[in-house]
């Protein structure tokens, strides 16, 4: 006959601890989570970002957060975030209820040992923040207007008061147009990135892509299509030099800075340079994107016309790096009157298909 265990209630018998070794309990807790985080291969900017939206709720809460109730969170999200973006909302409840798991998992007896509470998350089915993180919408321009954008861009390069600068900015968003690279992937770029060998139009090795749910750096190899081999090979041959001599110096990037390393040897570019640049030349190009025309934008239309020129999801999912479908999906826009001629199309088979019936 097996015996029966003794159950105890955990909110029987405590010890109160000190304030400062609450303190230094609550500091120790949060190096544990961040440390636990990194082992579960988050990237930095994300454990960043948790450990911020934990900040900010312990600062309005005035005291640690495990102290807090469920009618704390119904005040805090009720009331305090009210009226911020939803996005916000629920990045701040996902924290926290990720900050009670790591609690209720490693911590529950010394919590309560410590200060007689057990633990339990105040995001609840109630109070939980309602909505889906999902990417605003962004309507890239048609093909036209981006063929008006560099036609016009290009043609400023004969006169441009700094060539190698406008070249370089120019060939990084035409880049990103033909082939949907991130303006942070395009900057992280080497020359040796570039394997010209390899597939039919060569590849580039994009080594810094991003994880999907903030993990770490996602590599894939992105091939030259869409002219994108083109676009390379004329920034290389005649503007890379103007920035630096020495094509074979390990790490040198494919898309440099005007400054200069202690070595002599040129910076990689920013985004803020690249993303300033396009900004720039949208206003002059092609009136009423100058404020919308981003280097997310130009991805999303990448990949819009990779599908109107029959490349399916599955093979824009690859040079995109989405880890999901779905997220392809939402970068697929179509332009004009696809849709409508589809439907018309398939329309006008119905009613052959009846007319062969009838007769």
């Amino acid at each position: 006959m097996a015996a029966l265990a003794v159950v105890r209630d955990l909110r029987e018998h405590w010890a109160p601890a000190s304030a400062e070794e609450l303190e230094r309990f609550e500091t120790d807790v949060l190096s544990g989570f961040v440390l636990a985080r990194a082992s579960a291969g988050l990237a930095d900017g994300t454990i960043r970002g948790d450990v911020g939206h934990l900040e900010q709720i312990r600062t309005w809460f005035g005291r640690p957060l495990w102290g807090m109730e469920p009618a704390d969170a119904d005040a805090y999200f009720g009331k305090v975030l009210r009226n911020s973006p939803s996005g916000t909302r629920l990045a701040r409840s996902q924290a926290l209820t990720t900050y009670f798991m790591f609690l209720e998992l490693r911590h529950k007896v010394e919590l309560h040992r410590m200060t007689g509470r057990v633990v339990e998350c105040p995001i609840d089915e109630m109070n939980r923040p309602r909505g889906a993180k999902d990417a605003q919408l962004r309507i890239p321009p048609s093909e036209p207007e981006v063929g008006v954008l560099f036609t016009g861009w290009g043609s400023e390069l004969a006169t441009c008061r700094k060539f190698a600068p406008t070249a370089r900015n120019y060939t990084a968003a035409k880049l990103m147009s033909q082939v949907g690279l991130r303006v942070s992937e395009v900057c992280k770029l080497d020359l040796d990135d570039i394997k010209w060998d390899l597939g039919r139009f060569g590849k580039l090795h994009v080594r810094h892509g991003k994880g999907a749910r903030g993990s770490g750096p996602r590599e894939r190899m992105v091939p030259l299509i869409n002219g994108a081999d083109r676009t390379l090979r004329w920034f290389i041959e005649d503007v890379w030099g103007q920035f630096d001599d020495d094509h074979t110096r390990p790490g040198a990037p494919l898309f440099p800075s005007e400054r200069k390393n202690a070595d002599g040897s040129s910076r990689r570019v920013g985004d803020d340079a690249l993303r300033g640049g396009l900004k720039g030349a949208a206003k002059m190009h092609l009136s009423g994107w100058g404020e919308r025309l981003t280097p997310h934008v130009l991805r999303h239309f990448c990949a819009s016309q990779l599908y109107e020129n029959g490349l399916d999801l599955l093979a824009i999912q690859e040079v995109l790096g989405h880890s999901w479908i779905a997220t392809t999906m939402r970068y697929v826009h179509v332009q004009q009157t696809r849709v409508e001629d589809a439907w018309a199309a398939g329309t006008e088979r119905a009613a052959k298909r009846l007319e062969g019936l009838i007769r």
